[in-house]
């Protein structure tokens, strides 16, 4: 399977617009770069081969799946997201589809010489497969093909380690990491030895690789120590907010699905100006530290809003394990925000994947807004999902952050009355409380008392049953 390639300028306005490279149309149509432009010229597929050119790292992304499966559209799409995320570059994709796993090569000895010399005529350096390969498969298949092998739990763990910013999140990483290295030792010894770096060698030991059976457990048990001492840290913290009386809200759900966006929206609605940001960017996993700022709702309370690390499909077991004392936060809250991509094609994924890891966590008995983020993206969108408390909304709307405010305070303090308050001065405590803590309006002092307007939830309207005069 040669490749004929063939320089053609092209001139318009006297000026070389792009090169093309000229592919025989025999060529397996697998191994087509992804993201270019197409043009059929005498039979033959051409393609720009310049389109967005970078020093990225190159590489051909290996998907798996069994015959009688079908191929999802979606995870080939997530997987090439997930590169990308990593400093990878897709210049190929080959679907690979058998009856049953090769016990050696995962995908058959002459599969992998297949794509071996498609690797050569493209200067692919890294295979990235979807699936979690063992380690004596990693090594097998770098010696087959002479390139680095990565799969998918590793490509995750390498972006975690690269997200990572505080020493807790720095440690949950490296615990996964060595979690997942310990038994693929072989594999690891040959890995790094033969690539300087790049897409899965971020995390811990990229300088110096720790082969040693017994060095890892240890260090494993050490990392264990140092996050069990940081949990209990937290957990005083946890206590004391919950003595604070301050509600939390905690937002969850499908990384990139626009978590931090949202959560900037609402911590900072009803200030003048943006004064809290949750870091925001197009990008997997940028959340990976759980993040808290207060939240003033319509009714002058505040609430704590609580950023978490997005989900994935097939997030690795001992991911979710080591990051389970950062999810902790879900446990104490009092609401649950389930944050959806409503332009996504593959909701059903997002749904499945995320309900499957709070029911894992035990949450799924919290109360629970369904919200339908982007809907500027999707206008259209239908909801054929058996979700309940579901509403659909824009983060970069106004009016609909505010009816999403509106939503929490509902869910948090109940439906609110309107009521007209009087007091007289021995009362200026409670006045003074009242105008804190509740919106108020129409606020008239006179020679005896003081009267206004007040927007209360129903389960405090008898706390202050004897200064209110008139129920609106």
């Amino acid at each position: 399977m040669d490749f004929n390639i063939i320089f053609l300028s092209l001139f318009i306005n006297s000026s070389i617009k792009c090169i093309y490279t000229i592919i025989p149309q025999s060529v397996d149509s697998t191994y087509i770069p992804r993201n270019t432009k197409y043009i059929l010229l005498k039979g033959r597929l051409l393609y720009n081969i310049n389109k967005g050119a970078t020093m990225k790292e190159k590489t051909i992304l290996v998907y798996f799946e069994f015959k009688n499966k079908k191929i999802n559209d979606e995870d080939i799409k997530e997987m090439e997201s997930l590169i990308e995320s990593s400093g990878g570059e897709v210049c190929a994709i080959s679907e690979v589809r058998k009856n049953f796993i090769d016990s050696k090569y995962y995908i058959g000895k002459g599969k992998c010489l297949e794509i071996k010399d498609a690797a050569e005529k493209m200067d692919v350096t890294t295979l990235i497969f979807n699936v979690e390969l063992s380690g004596s498969n990693i090594k097998n298949l770098e010696d087959i093909t002479g390139l680095k092998i990565v799969d998918k739990t590793n490509l995750i763990l390498d972006i975690f380690a690269s997200r990572a910013k505080t020493k807790q999140s720095v440690l949950q990483v490296e615990l996964a990491e060595y979690k997942y290295r310990l038994p693929r030792l072989i594999g690891f010894r040959d890995h790094l030895s033969r690539t300087g770096g790049g897409i899965g060698t971020r995390g811990p030991g990229e300088t110096k690789l720790e082969v040693d059976r017994r060095t890892i457990q240890k260090k494993i048990d050490n990392v264990k120590r140092e996050l069990k001492s940081i949990d209990k840290s937290q957990e005083n913290m946890r206590k004391q907010r919950l003595k604070s009386d301050i509600k939390m809200v905690s937002m969850v759900g499908y990384t990139n699905a626009g978590k931090s966006t949202l959560s900037n929206k609402l911590v900072n609605f009803y200030k003048d100006k943006y004064t809290e940001e949750f870091e925001t960017e197009d990008l997997l996993f940028k959340t990976l530290d759980t993040t808290l700022r207060k939240c003033t709702l319509p009714n002058k309370k505040q609430c704590l809003v609580i950023d978490t690390v997005g989900f994935i499909k097939d997030i690795p077991t001992d991911l979710i394990e080591a990051f389970k004392s950062t999810l902790l936060d879900l446990k104490h809250s009092d609401l649950i925000l389930f944050i959806l991509d409503s332009s996504s094609s593959d909701l059903d994924n997002q749904i499945t994947t995320t309900m499957d890891i709070l029911k894992e966590l035990k949450v799924l008995d919290k109360p629970m807004v369904t919200v339908f983020n982007k809907s500027d993206k999707n206008p259209n969108v239908i909801f054929p999902y058996n979700l309940e408390n579901k509403v659909k909304i824009s983060a970069f709307n106004d009016e609909d952050i505010e009816m999403l405010l509106y939503k929490i305070q509902e869910e948090l303090y109940g439906n609110y009355k309107c009521v007209k308050m009087r007091f007289d001065y021995d009362h200026q405590d409670v006045l003074n409380t009242i105008l804190q803590i509740f919106k108020c309006e129409d606020v008239s002092y006179n020679n005896e008392d003081v009267r206004l307007k007040v927007e209360i939830s129903e389960s405090e309207i008898e706390k202050y049953e004897e200064f209110i005069y008139e129920k609106l």
